[in-house]
């Protein structure tokens, strides 16, 4: 099991580029993934609400089937646990990303984060080091938090 892990993600995750700068559309879903997957643990209680956020997430940004979904998850969360830090998903993020997907990310980081009413201090914490680490603006993250809650509480 784990050396077909192990080669999904050399197949997948560090493809040899083309170029400097190409990063697979494969590796950008796994560490969007990875990070809503830590989002949901941040502050060490996973409801059914952050879980049903982050598939419903994946899904429909990455236009996946269910059990696509469930296999990028899974994917995600065993590559969360061989991480070392987040810089290994937002260097990727910053080499295949725009500015714009950068700050979807953030939200959809919020989106999880409220999913279950309560704001954690641990959320909000990881919320910034991430949009740091993506160059994404104190402007841009607040923005970004604001229309979660808008849309949360117009919902």
């Amino acid at each position: 099991m784990i050396s077909t892990i192990r080669q999904f993600f050399e197949k997948h995750v560090n493809p040899v580029p083309s170029s400097r700068d190409s990063v697979s559309e494969h590796s950008l879903r796994i560490a969007t993934a990875a990070l809503l997957v830590e989002m949901m643990r941040a502050d060490a209680e996973i409801t059914d609400e952050e879980k049903r956020t982050i598939t419903k997430t994946i899904r429909t940004k990455f236009e996946l089937t269910m059990e696509e979904t469930d296999s990028l998850l899974k994917l995600a969360d065993d590559k969360i646990w061989q991480a070392t830090g987040y810089f290994e998903f937002t260097s990727l993020m910053n080499r295949g990303f725009s500015h714009e997907q950068k700050i979807k990310v953030i939200e959809h980081l919020w989106e999880v984060a409220f999913a279950d009413s309560i704001l954690d201090k641990h959320e909000e914490y990881m919320v910034r080091k991430i949009a740091d680490l993506l160059y994404v603006s104190h402007k841009d993250f607040i923005e970004a938090k604001l229309r979660v809650k808008k849309k949360l509480v117009s919902s």
